[in-house]
């Protein structure tokens, strides 16, 4: 992490944690450096984990190279229930009893959302419309027509079956909503569904377990930035 003077640019990976914004850890960080030009490639979700990529300084112009590139996760959906968000942002509502499926009912449906696929963003996402978040306009009660975007996913594994819970890895291209996936999924099986957990664990050739603690990195910096006075 060597810090010339001029011009100033770092890559950080982050392992973002539990209930923090993606912003929430753009700003800490930013704040500990004390340089302006600090933002992230990739935003997740406050009840989302995993690696998160930052870029500070000169670095920041190659956000956009970073952000296209394929994305990893892992994690779990529940069946037989759903939230206005696919998520547990929201209270969880009972849709069906999941309890008749069979294993191959939950793999078809998996294949069937592999490949090349049009998928609607939820509601509940930052994504804009008309020059506002959806995600604002979703919270105040309003509906928002979004249309279906095409997205990759290239492997959608699922790892465990235990019902209502099913876990999952998958691996997809940029602009994918995991979140998305659960609704369609819940939908396909006829019991709705909603994203309990996730963790991102790459992006691109970038792995989780290079990623920092946050409160380490934050640690390291004021630490490298007392021997450079």
């Amino acid at each position: 992490m060597d810090r010339p003077e001029k011009p100033y640019g770092a890559v950080f990976l982050v392992d973002k944690p539990y209930q923090w914004t993606s912003f929430d850890v753009v700003k800490k960080i930013r704040n500990a450096l004390k340089v302006k030009k600090v933002g992230h490639a990739g935003t997740l979700d406050p009840l989302a984990t995993g690696l998160l990529i930052i870029c500070a300084g000169k670095e920041t112009k190659n956000i956009e190279k970073y952000q296209a590139r394929e994305k990893e996760y892992v994690g779990s959906f529940v069946l037989g229930k759903t939230t206005e968000s696919f998520d547990l942002e929201r209270e969880v509502k009972q849709i069906a009893d999941p309890s008749h499926l069979k294993k191959e009912e939950i793999l078809q449906a998996a294949q069937s959302l592999t490949g090349d696929i049009m998928q609607i963003p939820p509601h509940h996402s930052a994504i804009r419309k008309d020059g506002k978040r959806v995600y604002e306009s979703a919270r105040k009660g309003f509906e928002v027509k979004l249309d279906p975007r095409p997205v990759t996913v290239k492997t959608f594994e699922i790892t465990g079956i235990d019902l209502p819970e099913i876990h999952f890895k998958i691996v997809c291209s940029k602009g994918t909503y995991i979140r998305s996936i659960a609704r369609d999924m819940g939908e396909l099986l006829g019991v709705g569904a909603y994203l309990s957990a996730l963790k991102r664990t790459a992006i691109g050739e970038f792995r989780l377990e290079n990623a920092w603690k946050l409160e380490l990195l934050i640690d390291k910096i004021k630490s490298e930035q007392h021997e450079n006075l």
